[in-house]
C-alpha cells in the first residue's frame, strides 16, 4: 500500500490488504474497495492556498458560508487560509475539504 491510512493504524492496513487479496480473486468488487480504499486512507494535507483554492474555484463561496457548510467558525476558516496561523485542517473538516475539492460543494449541500 502506498497511501497513508488515518493514524497509520495497523488493523487499517491489514483490513486493506486482506481486502486487496479477496479483490484479486473477485470476492471483493471494485466499488467495495473504492469505498473501504475512501474510509481508511487519510485525506491530503491542506496547506492555506489550496484551502483558499477550494473554497475561492471551486465551491466559490465566501470564507462565511464555507464557514457554515462545513460546520466551523469563520475564524477557523480565515485560520486555514493563513499562512502564518499555521493551522491546518484536520479530521472531519479535512475529509469534507477532500469531498469538495474531489467532487464538488454539491457532494455535501445536496
Amino acid at each position: 500500500m502506498s497511501k497513508k491510512t488515518n493514524a497509520d493504524s495497523r488493523v487499517l492496513r491489514e483490513l486493506l490488504e486482506t481486502a486487496a487479496d479477496l479483490s484479486a480473486y473477485g470476492l471483493v468488487s471494485k466499488a467495495d474497495m473504492a469505498r473501504m480504499n475512501a474510509f481508511c486512507v487519510a485525506p491530503p494535507e491542506y496547506s492555506p492556498q489550496r484551502v483558499v483554492a477550494i473554497r475561492t474555484g471551486v465551491a466559490r463561496m465566501s470564507q462565511q458560508v464555507f464557514a457554515s457548510i462545513l460546520n466551523v467558525s469563520v475564524s477557523t476558516v480565515q485560520k486555514w487560509e493563513s499562512p502564518s496561523a499555521a493551522k491546518h485542517p484536520s479530521g472531519a473538516a479535512a475529509k469534507l475539504l477532500h469531498i469538495v475539492e474531489t467532487k464538488g460543494i454539491e457532494a455535501i449541500i445536496a
